[in-house]
């Protein structure tokens, strides 16, 4: 009779209490890999759902709501010239046409105090930079002064006071700007550290220049400014705005027929048109025209619902000329006037019947469209935080509203869509978060950083792929079971390398030597291959009497030195090739004759780097499922008369498949995710560049890299999560997807 060798015959010839303890123990196992299971998938979904909750305020819509109403403040029949809100939204200051200048709280309009700039007449007005808070009067007698409306904060026991303060830019007393004494009908300027310029045109329509170079003092005690003086000359049209960018390099006139002059005032001693552009195509003049924040484009409102974004390229003759980058709208509302955001590409449009309508230019969206007000607004300022904005009506009322819109840059265009920005020839997909200055653009597109994480992939699979598959073939298959004992734990325990030393060696060591031994690194490629083959087939021609020393399974060993030899040879011969073929330099000439640019820390050096860190996964799976195989599948296709080749490729690779497929999904997760190799070998460009000789920057490196100095909670700071949750998600969706191949690679060839 058979011997019992089951579970329960085992269990029965135990003791009682034996058995009850192996049962719990059994039970307890079982309970602790189904907690730790649920564990795993619990702490995935709270990630998941933590990455969520930090992205999905981007994608919140904005929001409106009204605060206060009252009068004006100290009202008289003199019209509101200007606005200025403090960075707290708590006192505002009015300007009015008689030059006084009154400063109230924002909340009720209690005036605080009242102060007269001039007492001259004003004909003109015109501001610098929203976030300068510069303004300048023209006067009638031709004379001009500039001042800079801002506020003071003081701080005592009892709180904070906040308070009006009024600096004279180039002095306080009036800047002679016409020779003639003529008034000044329009006027603008612009200031920064270095120089301040006056654009202004007489009642004569003569246009004058006037620039002020700063010059400080040996003692720095106090500031004094050159004046530069220059008449441009009687202009033959009718003048409705000018306009100065903010590097006082371009002037904007605009006349009377929907036409905008872009001259060259980079000189002012050699002024220079560059171009008459016609936006108005009925010869209508415009409803209003501003400078976004950082004065580079023109919003541009018309007679009708749409405001459109311009701003200067340079064309085939190196000129600048306005181009039309992107049109808004506000319903069927004619618009009355717009006003940019203090630092923000965002600005605020009015309508005549009291529709305002919140922008935004790089993400080309519009963010509010909403009723105001029954009666046509006058003026609309917004706050330095653009939370707050001040509508002021025809019959002399003020609206104070609250604005919540923390993150306008954010759309699926800006994200994903070819965006144009400021200073481009054209749109294209850019990354790059920061700057030096405040008024820069900020450029979030993923698709480079997307299309970078999977061209570091690609190129990695394409070198650990086929080693890790062949090798994983190899010793499961064909090597020696002594010698697969120490084979396989050797590949695997290279697993254990940290990244940080791969691509610190990648970066540092084998980026300059692929740049110098180009040639010899391509000759490896193409000869190691070539060799071993060559090698295999003369073994195989070999007489019995000599391989017949050999072992079955230990032939491997044999190829060390001819590896090595190989390997050896083409770097030794490398410089002569490249002396040769690449006249000395091969990175040079892929420029110049192949126009492929070379970058020494490249995808090439991330693909032979990171492929040697993902080759021990990708082995060591795949290699336990060949190995385990079933014996007698191979056993019985042998008997059957199959070779071992055919054994090979037609049961034993079919069986393993999933495995196999497993093995090189995982190794690619694993090459997705990698951040150390690809931050460090890389030159951590985000480009749209398949070239195997550029670089890239992934996903998971950008977050590495820009993470520690995003704010936290802003715009940026939030793009990075959504990187961070776009990753996961592929990941997961990919490894989903795997599974299910997997398990279809099963089910089809498990009757095998």
């Amino acid at each position: 009779m058979p011997k019992m060798t089951s579970q329960s015959n085992i269990l029965a010839g135990q003791s009682p209490t034996r058995r009850k303890w192996r049962m719990f123990n059994d039970k307890a196992a079982s309970h602790l890999v189904r907690l730790g299971g649920l564990s795993v998938i619990f702490a995935i979904t709270l990630i998941f759902f933590y990455l969520l909750s930090v992205v999905i305020p981007l994608f919140e819509g904005a929001e409106i709501e009204k605060r206060y109403e009252y009068q004006i403040p100290a009202l008289t029949e003199q019209q509101t010239l200007h606005y200025v809100i403090d960075e707290q939204g708590e006192v505002a200051i009015r300007l009015s046409e008689d030059g006084i200048a009154t400063s109230f709280n924002l909340a009720n309009g209690e005036v605080f105090e009242q102060v007269t700039l001039t007492n001259e007449k004003i004909t003109s007005f015109g501001r610098g930079d929203p976030g300068s808070g510069n303004v300048v009067l023209g006067l009638a007698n031709g004379s001009a002064i500039a001042v800079k409306l801002g506020f003071k904060t003081v701080f005592t026991e009892t709180g904070r006071t906040v308070s009006a303060e009024y600096t004279h830019i180039l002095g306080e007393d009036p800047i002679e700007v016409d020779e003639e004494g003529l008034a000044l009908t329009h006027i603008t300027l612009q200031s920064n550290d270095e120089s301040t310029s006056i654009v202004a045109i007489n009642e004569s329509s003569t246009l004058r220049i006037t620039k002020f170079l700063k010059e400080d003092s040996l003692f720095e005690d106090e500031v004094e400014f050159e004046q530069v003086n220059a008449t441009i000359g009687q202009l033959d049209y009718d003048v409705q705005k000018l306009l100065i960018d903010n590097v006082q390099r371009l002037m904007y006139v605009a006349d009377n027929v929907g036409a905008i002059f872009v001259y060259d005032i980079s000189d002012i001693e050699d002024v220079r048109l560059y171009e008459r552009k016609v936006i108005s195509s009925d010869n209508q003049p415009f409803a209003d025209i501003q400078l976004a924040a950082g004065g580079v484009s023109l919003i541009i409102a018309q007679q009708s619902d749409s405001v459109s974004q311009w701003f200067p390229v340079r064309d085939e003759n190196n000129d600048y000329s306005l181009a039309l980058v992107r049109e808004f709208h506000l319903g069927n509302s004619l618009i009355s006037q717009v006003t940019p955001e203090y630092f923000r590409k965002e600005f605020f449009s009015m309508s005549e019947s009291g529709e305002l309508g919140i922008h935004h230019l790089t993400a080309h969206q519009t963010l509010i469209h909403e009723k105001v007000s029954d009666v046509k607004i006058t003026q609309l300022v917004i706050s330095p935080r653009s939370n707050y904005a001040l509508l002021e009506d025809a019959e002399g009322k003020i609206q104070v509203w609250h604005v919540i819109n923390e993150y306008p840059e954010v759309s699926w265009s800006s994200l994903w869509g070819k965006v144009w920005y400021e200073g481009y020839d054209e749109a294209d997909y850019i990354w790059q978060s920061s700057a030096a200055d405040s008024d820069f653009e900020a450029k979030l597109s993923l698709v480079p950083l997307s299309f970078g994480t999977l061209k570091a992939a690609f190129y990695a699979m394409m070198v650990a792929v086929p080693l890790a598959i062949f090798g994983a073939i190899y010793t499961a298959y064909f090597m020696s079971s002594r010698l697969r004992q120490t084979v396989k734990p050797t590949i695997e325990i290279m697993e254990a390398l940290p990244t940080v030393i791969l691509g610190f060696l990648a970066g540092l060591w084998f980026a300059p030597f692929l740049e110098t031994h180009m040639p010899g690194v391509f000759a490896v490629s193409l000869l190691l291959p070539l060799g071993v083959l060559l090698f295999a087939y003369l073994w195989y021609k070999s007489p019995k009497s000599l391989t017949g020393w050999v072992p079955d399974g230990w032939q491997p060993i044999l190829l060390i030195p001819i590896i090595i030899l190989i390997v050896w040879g083409a770097i030794a011969v490398s410089p002569a090739m490249e002396t040769a073929f690449f006249g000395g330099n091969m990175p040079i000439w892929l420029n110049q004759e192949m126009g492929i640019s070379y970058d020494q820390r490249n995808a090439m050096v991330v693909g032979f780097a990171m492929g040697f860190a993902v080759i021990p996964t990708i082995y060591s799976i795949a290699e336990d499922a060949i190995f385990g195989v079933p014996k007698h599948l191979t056993n019985g296709s042998l008997a059957l008369g199959a070779t071992p080749w055919q054994t090979l490729t037609r049961v034993v690779i079919l069986t393993a498949s999933p495995g196999i497929f497993s093995a090189v999904m995982i190794g690619f997760g694993r090459a997705v995710g990698e951040t150390m190799i690809v931050l460090m070998a890389t030159g951590n460009t985000p480009i749209l560049d398949f070239n195997i000789f550029e670089g890239m920057r992934t996903l998971s490196a950008n977050i590495a890299v820009e993470m520690p100095e995003a704010e936290v909670g802003s715009t940026h700071y939030r793009v990075l999560f959504l990187a961070a949750l776009i990753l996961f998600i592929f990941t997961f969706m990919f490894n989903t997807i795997a599974e299910l191949v997997r398990q279809r690679l099963r089910k089809k060839y498990s009757s095998l």
